[in-house]
């Protein structure tokens, strides 16, 4: 299992309406509260169905 945190850029598996498949995590814990990066619409997405969405960790915020 993966470990997310606050700043991490995740590229999802379905692409927004906007077009855009980045999205910024901003809040983690039971649910994820996530922005897109194109258009800035914010979703809260439950834990596992964020788990099953994410394609890839597009840049980790702070870590090296």
């Amino acid at each position: 299992m993966q470990k997310y945190s606050v700043g991490d850029v995740v590229r999802m598996r379905k692409t927004h309406p906007c077009g855009g498949d980045q999205w910024e995590v901003i809040r983690t814990g039971i649910d994820f509260r996530i922005k897109c990066l194109k258009c800035g619409r914010v979703l809260l997405v439950p834990r596992p169905k964020f788990d099953k969405s994410v394609k890839a960790v597009v840049q980790q915020a702070g870590r090296e």
